[in-house]
């Protein structure tokens, strides 16, 4: 379409249409309709695709300008793009009769498969000439996917190596959990993903968590309230402590009948809540992020430390049998020796010798010097056959090596198999131990360097444990959540090792953590 065509086209539309003639012409047609739906041009940093979040931008950043930042977190499913795209239509100041609706997320946002998601986090920097505020939105679609707690880990080191980037962010506005107003309850999944990303978050933060309630049709959603309640999710209170939450129906991207009064007022609900919300920006305090930085650096520790005491655990077991195994067995041969210096015991060993023939069934024998057999027998009557009657290829064919015929001999006698019995002495059974045990003569010197080396590793997996729960004992000071399932799920493992090096009174604190939390949420763990 050229500008000329472009230019006509606005000029049949309604005389509002007029106000965004720039923003369109930055912008593509997603669908015709009422009213039209635009994609915002935007451009997606090209940084280091290692970088675990990937950046869209419309617009360049005026740092005169003010700037709000918020980060969106909520299921799969509970409308969170549309919540973007509304805020950003409020940052506009579309208006219902404007007939115009612009996007800057992509159709399948909202629908990142679990599977082929490139990245975790997606920061939307919307910069427009025409607004008074600039916004930065931070989407986080994997909380809460089928990938579980691995994928969460990522999430987290997603925030941290996004706060500590160049372009970083330094403070947090407000962090919105977005929930349908339509349920009766929050789901194990959702609780989950609040718990998870509030446990990343300092807890001076508290007062700038909104609810927003999509699917709304305007009434108080009185039972997810009482549940938000129930299960104890922070958030900022109004001057009767009551949630602050704002109501939304996301509808306004429909297509739209003047006539149509539901349609107004789903639209005027959601412009009261979008209203609402940006004048709770306006007089709220943004929060630093230097504490959730040291929360998501400490919980980071926290992982390693475990991993660490994991690993090293794995590492001491060896030596610890092989000094169990090794006492076991020096213990066995000090007892021998001490019973009897002399040992000696008798076998009985197989051999073979010549004996006369029995001249009763044979004359002679032919036999194989080297296999000890007794190949062919002969009466006085086979005196005269060829010695070779059982030679074939001058090999004999009876005896087990089937040996050359210069080896056998004949004459009357035969090989005859006998048994005697042989002393055997300890240093016999003492040379095939050496063969196994890792020098027997040194066994006490053995013993003495396998504890040292014990007791050294021991050590240090005391200062390991140590280490590990000073980070959760940090955690408890600065995090927002104090009983997080991601402090939870390392609580058993750590009251066990504290309580083997004697350190009773740190996992008593640690079970104390448990109590609070509450069956309820440890079991949701466990499971």
């Amino acid at each position: 379409m050229t500008d000329s065509d472009e230019k006509q086209k606005i000029d049949s539309l309604e005389p509002g249409l007029h106000k965004f003639n720039a923003i369109i012409k930055q912008s593509s047609v997603i669908e015709e309709g009422t009213p039209i739906r635009y994609r915002l041009t935007r451009t997606t940093d090209s940084h280091d695709q290692s970088q675990p979040y990937k950046k869209i931008t419309f617009g360049e950043r005026d740092k005169t300008k003010p700037h709000k930042t918020i980060l969106m977190v909520g299921e799969t499913g509970t409308g969170k793009t549309k919540l973007i795209n509304t805020m950003i239509n409020y940052i506009l100041d579309v208006q219902r009769e404007d007939k115009v609706w612009f996007e800057i997320t992509d159709e399948q946002s909202d629908q990142t498969s679990v599977h082929s998601q490139t990245s975790i986090i997606t920061v939307y920097g919307f910069y427009p000439q025409e607004s008074k505020t600039d916004l930065t939105i931070i989407d986080t679609p994997g909380y809460g996917d089928t990938r579980g707690v691995e994928n969460d880990k990522e999430i987290a080191e997603s925030l941290l190596s996004l706060i500590k980037s160049e372009e970083g962010i330094n403070e947090i506005d407000a962090m919105c959990l977005v929930i349908k107003a339509t349920q009766t309850r929050l789901s194990d999944r959702e609780l989950y993903i609040f718990d998870a990303v509030q446990s990343l978050f300092g807890s001076n933060i508290d007062e700038n968590i909104v609810l927003l309630f999509t699917h709304s049709r305007g009434a108080i959603p009185k039972n997810i309230l009482t549940a938000v309640k129930e299960d104890k999710i922070k958030c900022a209170k109004n001057e009767q402590n009551q949630p602050v939450y704002f109501l939304f129906d996301n509808c306004q991207s429909e297509d739209d009948d003047e006539e149509d009064e539901m349609l107004k007022q789903s639209w005027d609900l959601s412009f009261r809540g979008i209203t609402g919300f940006f004048k709770f920006l306006d007089n709220i305090k943004p929060k630093t992020v230097k504490t959730t930085q040291d929360v998501l650096e400490r919980r980071k520790q926290l992982e390693a430390k475990i991993s660490d005491i994991k690993s090293h655990i794995e590492n001491m077991d060896p030596k610890q049998n092989e000094l169990k195994q090794t006492q076991e067995d020096l213990e066995k041969h000090r007892k021998v020796v001490e019973e009897n210096k002399n040992f000696e015991y008798e076998v009985e060993v197989k051999y073979k010798e010549k004996v006369d023939i029995d001249r009763s069934k044979a004359s002679v024998a032919m036999c194989c010097s080297v296999c000890e057999e007794n190949c062919q027998y002969l009466g006085w009557w086979d005196r005269n056959l060829p010695w070779f009657s059982v030679m074939k290829d001058y090999h004999c064919t009876v005896c087990t090596n089937k040996c050359h015929y210069s080896k056998h001999v004949k004459e009357a006698k035969i090989y005859e198999t006998k048994t005697k019995k042989e002393k055997r002495t300890y240093e016999d059974l003492k040379k095939k131990y050496d063969d196994n045990i890792i020098k027997v003569r040194d066994s006490e010197s053995l013993v003495k360097r396998l504890k040292e080396e014990l007791h050294k590793l021991e050590m240090e997996k005391v200062k390991l444990v140590m280490d590990a729960f000073h980070c959760v004992y940090t955690l408890e000071m600065i995090a927002l959540n104090t009983e997080s399932l991601n402090t939870l799920r390392h609580v058993d493992f750590l009251i066990e090792k504290l309580k083997e090096i004697n350190e009773s009174e740190k996992a008593e604190i640690l079970e104390n953590i448990k109590k609070r939390a509450g069956e309820e949420k440890t079991e949701h763990w466990n499971t």
